[in-house]
C-alpha cells in the first residue's frame, strides 16, 4: 500500500501534517475529510516528501510539464476537497515549486477574484497553459466536473512525458555515442595518420587509393581545418532555416518518419500522441472539430499536422473522420481501421485511448530492444 504524505487545514485555521497509508491520493482526500480536516497538498511517498504547504521555491527557467502535472494533481485534490477555485490557486502559488509557474498562479489567482472563469484567466498566459489545457479547462467548467478533468490532464501529461523522454533516450545514447567516434576519428586523422604517412613517404612507391583517401582527410584537416568548421557552421544554419519555411519543415518531418532505425520509432510515439490527445479531448466532452484542431496544432509533425486538417475539413463537409488519415500515407493500416470501427461503432474515444496504449508500449519495447543492441554492440559467433 503507497504511503502519502498530507498537509491539511483544521477548523482551527491550524495546519496538520502526516502520513497516510491508502490506495491513491482521492482515498486520503476522503479520509481527511471525515476527520474534518481540509486537504492542502497530498504527495505520495516516505518521511520528508511533504512537511505542509511550504514548499522550496528556488527553482527557476521554463515551466515543464512534470510541473504541470503536479499543477494538475494537486489543483484537483484540493477541488475535490471542496476548497474555493480562490483559496486553491492561492496555496497553489504558494507551494508551486518553479517561480514562473508561480508567479503565473498568483496572476490568475487574482483575475479570477476580478471575476473573470478560469479559463479566462488562464488565456492571458498560452507560454504556460497551451490549447489542450485550456481546452480541457474549459470543458470542465463547462460539466462541473473540474476535478475530473484536470485528473485526466494530469494522466495525459503524465503519458505523455514519459513517452518524451523515452525517445530521448533512445536517441541520445546513439547520438553520444557517434559524437564520441567523430571526434576519436578526428584525433586518430590529426595526430596518428600524419606519423604514418612519413613512413609511407620513406618506403616510396604509389599508395592504395584507401590509405590515399585517408591520408588526403588527413592533410585537409590539418591544413584546413578552419575551412571544415565554416562549412559545418554554414550547413547547421542552412538547415535551420530552411526548417523554418514550408517545404523546408515538410522535407524535415518526413524524413524523421523515414529514418532507418530511428523513423519507425519517431512514427509511434507520433501516432501515440495523437490518439491520446484526441481521446483525451473527445472523451472530456471537446467538441470534435475543435478537437481536431487542437490536435493538429500540438502534433509536432506538419505531416500529421496536416493530415488531421485535412480530417477536419472531411467532418465538416460531413464525410468521414478515416478517409482523409488513409490518404496521407502516414498512420499505419491497423490504425486507420481502428479508428474506422470506433467512428461506426461510435466508441472513437475509446478506441482512441487504446490505440495509444498499444504504440506507446511498442515504443517501450523498441526503446529497451535498441538501447540493449546497442550496449552488446556487434555478435560474431
Amino acid at each position: 500500500m503507497p504511503v502519502f504524505q498530507y498537509a491539511a487545514k483544521a477548523a482551527d485555521g491550524k495546519t496538520i501534517s502526516g502520513t497516510a497509508e491508502a490506495a491513491d491520493q482521492n482515498t486520503v482526500a476522503k479520509m481527511l475529510r471525515e476527520k474534518g480536516l481540509v486537504p492542502t497538498s497530498i504527495r505520495q511517498g516516505g518521511a520528508g516528501a511533504a512537511k505542509g504547504p511550504k514548499k522550496r521555491r528556488g527553482k527557476g527557467g521554463r515551466v515543464k510539464i512534470d510541473d504541470m502535472v503536479v499543477f494538475s494533481q494537486q489543483m484537483a485534490v484540493m477541488i475535490r476537497a471542496g476548497l474555493p477555485l480562490i483559496e486553491v490557486l492561492d496555496i497553489l502559488g504558494e507551494q508551486t515549486e518553479r517561480r514562473s509557474l508561480a508567479a503565473v498562479v498568483r496572476q490568475v489567482e487574482r483575475d479570477v477574484e476580478g471575476g473573470l472563469s478560469l479559463t479566462e484567466a488562464m488565456v492571458k498566459h498560452p507560454n504556460v497553459f497551451n490549447q489542450f489545457f485550456l481546452s480541457m479547462i474549459r470543458a470542465g467548467e463547462a460539466s462541473g466536473m473540474l476535478d475530473t478533468i484536470l485528473d485526466q490532464v494530469a494522466t495525459y501529461m503524465e503519458r505523455i512525458a514519459s513517452l518524451q523522454r523515452k525517445i530521448k533516450s533512445a536517441i541520445m545514447y546513439p547520438a553520444t555515442v557517434t559524437v564520441v567516434a567523430i571526434g576519436i576519428t578526428i584525433f586518430l586523422m590529426m595526430k596518428v595518420v600524419p606519423v604514418f604517412k612519413d613512413i609511407f613517404d620513406g618506403l616510396g612507391g604509389d599508395l592504395p587509393w584507401p590509405t590515399a583517401i585517408t591520408v588526403a582527410i588527413s592533410d585537409f584537416l590539418i591544413q584546413r581545418w578552419w575551412l571544415g568548421l565554416i562549412i559545418l557552421i554554414a550547413f547547421i544554419i542552412f538547415i535551420n532555416q530552411w526548417g523554418k519555411t514550408k517545404s523546408g519543415r515538410y522535407a524535415i518531418d518526413r524524413f524523421k518518419l523515414k529514418m532507418p532505425i530511428f523513423g519507425p520509432l519517431i512514427l509511434k510515439s507520433a501516432v501515440a500522441k495523437f490518439c491520446r490527445t484526441l481521446g483525451t479531448l473527445i472523451r472530456s466532452g471537446v467538441n470534435i472539430l475543435y478537437a481536431l484542431e487542437i490536435t493538429a496544432k500540438t502534433a509536432n509533425n506538419v505531416l500529421i499536422e496536416n493530415a488531421v486538417y485535412k480530417t477536419r475539413a472531411s467532418i465538416q463537409a460531413g464525410e468521414s473522420l478515416t478517409k482523409p488519415l488513409v490518404e496521407a500515407d502516414v498512420f499505419p493500416p491497423m490504425v486507420t481501421r481502428m479508428i474506422d470501427v470506433g467512428e461506426r461503432t461510435g466508441a472513437l474515444e475509446g478506441m482512441l485511448i487504446k490505440i495509444a496504449d498499444f504504440y506507446e508500449d511498442q515504443v517501450n519495447t523498441m526503446v529497451a530492444g535498441s538501447t540493449s543492441l546497442i550496449e552488446r554492440g556487434p555478435c560474431f559467433d
